[in-house]
């Protein structure tokens, strides 16, 4: 069993520069960094109790790792997830120089079928919908409670109209919420930036909403320049980041899917993107186009809603090929 010398860097200074790389040459973004800090930070250890480190571990010891993962009853997918944080890890330590080998280079991952995403139906939406609109509307809501509720509403009208990603959905700037904006400019993964469209429920949201954090913010005169009406951002908070989290986000879509008669563990803001671009293809919409709202760099990505099409396609040829059976 080889050891590292004193002066061979440890593995937390070597996820650091590792982290520091993937924010500075690829743009990751503080999800990415955390995901990949846990994944490594978890690989360290078992490193560590089997007498190796990122600098001398061999093929074999990531072996043991990813056979220890699964009798922890990992997924296929979250192991997969690791393979790859190490794949990436051994690349960049011998682009470095740290490393002369790559022990995960013949690594071959868990095989795995592509699930096919949880996805509302239209008519759960619009109870989603409905139900968050009555809420804001309430008359014996008291000031507080209304532009909670007028928040939650406005979130929701977004989410389903433009189908961003839970982070870029909450980390709006208050700009995006201008009088009359056909478009927002959403920066995502990678720091890229997409123009998305905005339907007129979405503008009519964020228009209420914004004139109900105007009106708190006049009743509220005395605050003082750091306070949540005077942020910059379009759902502000009082947290670290300044904004709504994601979290918050979901456990409020949780408690109106209850209200609406749905099962809480159906819906969360990425299921609401996937019914986004469902409808969208089911309705007819390109497989590029959803790809470009989407945010996907690759079009693989978006290809795990051709179930959606293919459906659409059997409906078709059932319905109106002249020899489907009547």
């Amino acid at each position: 069993m080889r050891k590292s010398s004193a002066s061979t860097p440890s593995d937390a200074k070597l996820t650091g520069l590792f982290l520091d790389m993937l924010a500075a040459e690829q743009g990751a973004g503080p999800n990415t960094l955390d995901a990949y800090r846990r994944d490594l930070t978890d690989f360290s250890e078992f490193l560590g109790r089997a007498g190796h480190s990122f600098v001398d571990a061999e093929t074999q010891t990531l072996r043991d790792y990813l056979g220890d993962l699964d009798a922890r009853g990992f997924k296929s997918s979250s192991v997969a997830r690791r393979l790859s944080a190490m794949r990436h890890l051994f690349r960049f330590l011998l682009n470095e120089r740290i490393r002369t080998e790559d022990p995960a280079a013949i690594l071959s991952g868990p095989k795995r079928g592509r699930g096919l995403p949880k996805v509302l139906s239209i008519a759960d939406v619009d109870r989603m919908l409905r139900r968050a609109k009555e809420m804001s509307e309430a008359a014996n809501a008291s000031p507080s409670q209304r532009l909670r509720a007028l928040r939650l509403y406005c979130l929701l009208e977004v989410l389903y109209a433009t189908g961003l990603r839970v982070s870029e959905l909450v980390s709006l700037p208050r700009s995006a919420a201008k009088r009359d904006a056909r478009m927002i400019v959403v920066r995502g993964k990678g720091d890229k930036e997409r123009l998305v469209p905005l339907n007129e429920a979405s503008r009519q949201a964020m228009a209420d909403y914004l004139a109900a954090t105007e009106a708190a913010k006049e009743n509220n005169k005395g605050e003082k320049k750091g306070s949540v009406a005077a942020s910059k951002w379009l759902f502000p908070s009082f947290g670290e980041s300044g904004h709504l989290t994601r979290q918050h986000f979901a456990r409020d879509l949780k408690e109106l899917a209850v209200a609406s008669g749905l099962q809480a563990r159906l819906v969360s803001p990425h299921v609401l993107r996937h019914a986004f671009a469902s409808h969208l293809l089911h309705n007819g919409a390109d497989l590029r186009i959803v790809q470009t709202l989407l945010g996907h760099t690759d079009i693989s990505t978006t290809q795990i809603y051709t179930h959606v099409v293919e459906e659409r396609l059997k409906s078709l040829v059932r319905d109106l090929h002249p020899l489907a059976e009547k």
